[in-house]
């Protein structure tokens, strides 16, 4: 069997990985320009495809039969060649979304659900979203209900993003202001890269449930599989494939008091993980063009800090890496959606009595223990884990390893 992704410009998908782990077929990327798309579905070598925008449409009138669920919606997302030759379109978009719902564990019935955009996978949402008993408002640029009036669903209680707003390379943009809803409940967000979306911060800092698409990515390929293959696969394998995909895509944060090892173990990780290991403190002398002392002479801290935070909007909306921060990273409190959006951070504690200050600017005119009295709440602010770096790099990057993989 040969499936695979048909879509325009495909760049890095992680479509083949998913499906790696759901069937033993080859699944390959399928970049097609708009012109070819009948001519690559009548003479093309595959078995199943699945169709990505902006071909979700376009390929409707080269398929010979959909299933009710692809007619009800006019978006196809899976394509099957039958043993005769016919192709079978039919939409596993409408199971991905209903699984990410039921994961948030929102209840929707009989409450005004807010559905931002109003493309392919806007329609497939409010499908589900009114199946299961919502009030649907869709939400376009231009449409009856747009972003100028939104004052007039302020009762809200969901919001739905279907929209790319916030989505790599382009983050820290949200489509709407989540205070203008009162009574909000709950956000979902299909974009699932960066893993927190500004939407999902935003709603984070509310206190707010929310989630990213990429429950629903899994979910709709393992739908797609079972199409592929014939046979049922059980619906548990989701979680299990999300849980691999979450830990590899997102970045390990390090942050902590200067000197306390964030550098080497961040080494000892990307050893172990086969990551790549990116210093901010390094990455501003690149950028600078000379050493953390000099720009501390030259520019004094706020100069200094203004450097970092260009470098962590950067390192921060990048995926798969271990990033190890300076000390003093945590002063910024606009710096933490910027590591957090796509990262877990891990706050590494040393006793300060094994703190070097040689080279450190502010170590070296500070009191250390006044210092870290100063720091500990903002450490504790941004930090998601709490781990000690008093015994060897490779204990705490071994600690680090187990929570990433839920192990004791």
């Amino acid at each position: 069997m040969r499936c695979g992704l048909l879509g325009r410009k495909l760049g890095h998908s992680y479509s083949p990985q998913i499906h790696s782990y759901l069937g033993a077929y080859s699944y390959d990327l399928f970049e097609v320009e708009p012109d070819e798309v009948g001519h690559f579905l009548k003479t093309g070598d595959f078995t199943g495809l699945n169709v990505t925008m902006p071909y979700k449409k376009t390929v409707i009138p080269y398929l010979d039969e959909l299933s009710p669920r692809a007619k009800q919606l006019g978006v196809v997302n899976t394509i099957v060649r039958r043993k005769d030759g016919s192709l079978f379109g039919h939409n596993t978009d409408y199971f991905g979304f209903a699984s990410l719902l039921k994961r948030s564990k929102l209840d929707v019935a009989d409450k005004k659900v807010l559905v931002l955009g109003s493309g392919g996978a806007s329609h497939t949402a409010a499908a589900v979203l009114k199946e299961q008993g919502a009030r649907v408002v869709i939400v376009s640029r231009s449409g009856e209900n747009n972003y100028d009036n939104l004052h007039l669903h302020a009762d809200a209680r969901v919001i739905v993003n279907t929209t790319p707003v916030g989505m790599y390379p382009s983050t820290g943009l949200s489509p709407v202001d989540l205070r203008a809803f009162p009574r909000l409940e709950g956000v979902l967000d299909v974009v699932y890269n960066p893993a927190r979306t500004q939407i999902l911060l935003d709603a984070e800092k509310l206190g707010l449930p929310g989630e990213n698409g990429l429950w629903m990515l899994v979910a709709q390929a393992k739908e797609a599989a079972e199409y592929f293959t014939g046979a049922p696969i059980d619906d548990g394998v989701i979680a299990a494939i999300h849980r691999k995909l979450s830990v590899q895509m997102e970045n390990i944060v390090l942050i902590g008091m200067p000197g306390c090892g964030k550098t080497t173990v961040g080494a000892a990780l990307a050893r172990s993980l086969g990551r790549a290991l990116l210093d901010a403190d390094e990455e501003i002398c690149r950028l600078a063009g000379c050493s953390i002392p000099e720009v501390f002479a030259k520019e004094g801290e706020p100069g200094f800090r203004r450097w970092e935070t260009q470098v962590l909007s950067q390192l921060g909306k990048q995926s798969g890496l271990v990033i190890a921060t300076g000390g003093g990273c945590v002063t910024r409190e606009q710096n933490y959606p910027l590591l957090h959006q796509n990262g877990q951070l891990f706050w590494l504690k040393r006793d300060i009595r094994k703190l070097p200050t040689e080279g450190r600017p502010l170590s070296q005119s500070s009191d250390l223990s006044q210092l870290y009295q100063q720091r500990a709440p903002m450490y504790t602010r941004f930090a998601d884990h709490v781990v000690s770096n008093d015994g060897s790099p490779e204990d705490a990057a071994a600690a680090i390893i187990a929570i990433l993989e839920g192990t004791p």
